[in-house]
This record gives C-alpha cells, structure tokens and sequence, in this order.
C-alpha cells in the first residue's frame, strides 16, 4: 500500500506484441492492476500503426512517429513487457525503440527510466530477449530497473477469474517490482538529488 502523500507517477506501457490473443497484453493488465500499490498510473503507448522505421524518416519524420515520441516523453517512466521470439525481442518492439531514439540527437529513451519484463509459457521465461532489450536500452541511455528481474512463467490458473494473478506470492513480487521502477523514477525526477 502507498502513503497518501507518495508521489504518483505516470507511466507508459509498451506491449511488445501485436498478436491476437497476446499472453503478454494479458500479462500487462495484469501489472497496471497493480499499479495503486506501487505508486504508478499507466497509459498504454501502443506501437502497431507505427511504420518500418529508416533514415529517410529522419528528414521528414512523420506525425504517427512524432505522436509515439510525445508518448514516451510524457511519461515519467516505462514498462515495457516483451515476448519472446527466436531468443530476442520481437520486430516490432525493435522498430518502437529505433523510433523513440531517432531523430540523432532527438532520442525520446535517453534519462527514461525504463522497467522490463516479459511472460511466456516457456522454461527460461523471456529472460534472453528482456537482456537483449536491456542492452539496447542501456546503450541508449536509458536507466533500467536492476533488481529484482521479472521472468515470469505462466503456468495453469496463473491469472484468476478477473484478469488479475491468482497467486498471492506473484502479486507481492510483481507488486514490488513495480514499486522498484517508482523508486528509480524518483532518483531521476527534475529537481531529484
């Protein structure tokens, strides 16, 4: 539970997956659930209408690229929530992160702290495509939330009836995950020493 006084903070959740039904879409509803107890308000940034991206944007960035990096600038922090695909990050998710760091010298990602997790039905749970996004993230500046890391397996009656997770346990880890990205938010808020 959050003290009344907290500061509350405004994040952007990007879910990379445009799959019908998505694992992962139902994992990060799961999460904003969670989002009272850790201090943290979400907004879905999505990040399927957003073109290929290449350099030729760069002289005429389009309005669809511009409006997804008022998005992540607007935030006081990103969850991003990752499949995995062919142990990395899925296409579109990759082309979401060039567009937040394009135009040169223009990167919406850079001092943008940034929490990553993922679930799948698999044994290593997301772990080698989160380090891959951790990587690119790190590389682009952007602060990242260290520990605890959040590979989550999905299993049988993992979600409950309402969406939420079913296990008391998953929601105090997670809940405490995402208190980790408030915290680390805090240290890089205007004005924080």
């Amino acid at each position: 539970m959050t003290d009344a006084d907290e500061k509350v903070y405004t994040v952007g959740v990007i879910v990379g997956s445009v799959s019908e039904p998505s694992l992962n879409r139902r994992f990060a509803d799961a999460l904003i659930a969670l989002g009272p107890d850790a201090g943290l308000e979400f907004r879905d940034i999505p990040i399927v209408h957003l073109p290929f991206y290449g350099t030729q944007y760069d002289t005429a960035f389009p309005d669809d690229g511009w409006a997804f990096k008022r998005a992540v600038e607007s935030a006081d922090g990103l969850l991003i929530i990752t499949p995995e695909y062919n142990r990395s990050i899925p296409a579109v998710l990759k082309n979401a992160v060039d567009w937040a760091s394009r135009p040169t010298g223009k990167s919406s990602l850079a001092g943008k702290p940034v929490a990553v997790t993922g679930a799948t039905k698999g044994v290593i749970s997301t772990a080698v495509a989160q380090n891959h996004l951790k990587a690119i993230l790190s590389a682009l500046g952007a602060p990242l939330v260290g520990v605890p890391e959040a590979y989550i397996r999905v299993g049988d009656e993992f979600f409950d009836g309402d969406g939420g997770f079913a296990n008391a346990g998953t929601r105090e880890f997670l809940t405490g995950f995402l208190r980790q990205l408030h915290d680390l938010i805090g240290r890089w808020a205007p004005g924080a020493s």
